[in-house]
C-alpha cells in the first residue's frame, strides 16, 4: 500500500504529465533503447516511429497518476496491456529496466522541477505498479500454459496456406511445427508473430487477430499489406512478398481483452472497416457455428470492392442463419460512410456493438452510435496496435 504523502505527490503531478507526457514517454523510450538495445527485439519499431508506442504509454502513465489513490479504475487498461506484454514475452526482468529509465525521463524533462521527494514518490508508486503487472502476467502465462495445447511464449508454426482474399488483404493458414492440436481462443483475439528478416537487424514482433472461428488445427490471420516505404509495411510487404507454404514463423498463444460474449445469447451488432473485419470474422463464424438461432448484423466499410475481403463468404454466413443482416458500403464508389443514419437503419437497438477499424473510423462509428441512443456499456471496440485516445462526440 502507498502511503498516503507517496499517493499526495503523485497527484500532484498529474497537470505536469498532461502537458509533458508526451514528451517524457519519448526521451524515456530513447534512452532505454540506447542503454539496452536488445529490447528492441520485443518492441514494435512501427509504432515507434509513428509516436504511438509513446502517446499510449503517456496515457498509461497519466491515468495511473490521476487514479493512484484507487488503481482499481485502470484495471481494464492494466489488463489490456497485460495482454499486450504477454503475447509479446515481456517478463518480470524488464521491469525495473523500464522503471529506472522512465524515472530518469522524468527528471531530465522536468529538471529542477522533478525534486527528488518526487521521484522518490514515483518510484514508490512504480513499484507498486508494476509489481500489479506482474502478477496479471503471471496468472496469463500460467495459464495460457496449462491450457490444452497451450504453450508459455513463443513456437514455431508452419505456413500451411496461403490465399489472396482480395488486392490488399491475404490470409495464412498457420499449423504448429510439433503437430500437436491448438488450443481453444475466444473470438476477437489475436497472435504475435516474431520474425527474422534478412537485413532487419533486431527481430520484428506483429499482432495480427484471428480471422476464424476456433479450431484445433490450425490459426489464420489475414493481413493487409501495407506501404512498403513505412516502417509499418515491413512485415505485411514480408508475408505477402516473401513467405509461402513451407515457411516456418514463431506464434504466440492467442491473447487479448477484445472478444464476443459467447455466453450470451443476447442480439449484437458488428461494425468493422478496411482490415477491422478480421475479429469480426472469428464472431461471425463463431455466432453461426455455436449459437445460429442469435440476431446479429454484420456493417461493414471498405474503400472499393477489389479492396474487401471475404465478401461471398460473409454473404453465404448471413444467407445460413435465420436472423441475421449483412450491409456493406464502398465509400470509392459512391455508398458513402457508416454514419448514424446508416445505424439508425441497421444496428440492432440494444445490441452488443463490436467495432473495429481505422482510429478515424472507430471515431465516427462510436460518435455515431452515442447519437443514436447507444451507451458506453454496450460498445465494445479494438485498436490495432497501442490504444489510442478516441475523439468522440457525446449525444
Amino acid at each position: 500500500m502507498l502511503s498516503q504523502k507517496t499517493i499526495d505527490i503523485v497527484k500532484s503531478t498529474v497537470p505536469v504529465l498532461e502537458q509533458h507526457g508526451k514528451t517524457i514517454t519519448t526521451v524515456f523510450y530513447k534512452n532505454m533503447f540506447e542503454a539496452h538495445p536488445e529490447l528492441l527485439n520485443i518492441f514494435n519499431h512501427a509504432n515507434q516511429s509513428r509516436g504511438r508506442q509513446q502517446t499510449a504509454l503517456a496515457n498509461a502513465v497519466y491515468a495511473a497518476a490521476a487514479n493512484i489513490d484507487n488503481l482499481g479504475a485502470i484495471l481494464p487498461t492494466v489488463i489490456q496491456i497485460a495482454h499486450k506484454h504477454r503475447s509479446l514475452g515481456i517478463m518480470p526482468e524488464h521491469y525495473p529496466i523500464v522503471g529506472e529509465n522512465l524515472l530518469g525521463a522524468i527528471k531530465e524533462v522536468l529538471g529542477d522541477a522533478a525534486t527528488p521527494e518526487i521521484i522518490d514518490a514515483w518510484a514508490e508508486a512504480y513499484g507498486v505498479i508494476a509489481d500489479a503487472f506482474i502478477g496479471v502476467e503471471k496468472e496469463m502465462y500460467d495459464k495460457v500454459e496449462e491450457a490444452d495445447g497451450g504453450w508459455r511464449t513463443f513456437k514455431k508454426f508452419t505456413i500451411a496456406q496461403k490465399v489472396k482474399e482480395s488486392d490488399v488483404i491475404t490470409s495464412f493458414y498457420l499449423k504448429p511445427v510439433d503437430g500437436k492440436k491448438l488450443p481453444s481462443y475466444k473470438p476477437g483475439q489475436y497472435i504475435t508473430i516474431r520474425l527474422n528478416i534478412f537485413g532487419e537487424k533486431y527481430t520484428l514482433n506483429r499482432q495480427y487477430s484471428l480471422s476464424q472461428a476456433p479450431n484445433e488445427e490450425m490459426f489464420r490471420i489475414s493481413v493487409k499489406r501495407e506501404d512498403e516505404c513505412t516502417p509499418n509495411g515491413k512485415v505485411s510487404v514480408h508475408l505477402h512478398r516473401n513467405l509461402n507454404v513451407g515457411d516456418e514463423i514463431e506464434v504466440s498463444a492467442p491473447a487479448g481483452d477484445f472478444y464476443l460474449d459467447t455466453e450470451s445469447t443476447a442480439p449484437v451488432t458488428l461494425i468493422s472497416g478496411g482490415v477491422g473485419l478480421t475479429p469480426m470474422m472469428a464472431m461471425y463464424e463463431t455466432i453461426a457455428k455455436e449459437t445460429p438461432e442469435r440476431q446479429v448484423a454484420f456493417l461493414h466499410s471498405a474503400r472499393t470492392r477489389k479492396h474487401q475481403a471475404f465478401d461471398q463468404t460473409l454473404r453465404d454466413i448471413n444467407e445460413s442463419l435465420p436472423n441475421s443482416t449483412y450491409e456493406v458500403l464502398y465509400s470509392e464508389e459512391g455508398d458513402g460512410f457508416i454514419n448514424a443514419e446508416f445505424l439508425s437503419k441497421y444496428a440492432i437497438k440494444g445490441s452488443d456493438v463490436y467495432v473495429c477499424g481505422p482510429t478515424p473510423f472507430m471515431n465516427a462509428v462510436i460518435s455515431a452510435l452515442h447519437e443514436i441512443g447507444f451507451t458506453d456499456d454496450k460498445i465494445h471496440f479494438e485498436f490495432f496496435g497501442p490504444a489510442e485516445q478516441l475523439e468522440l462526440v457525446q449525444a
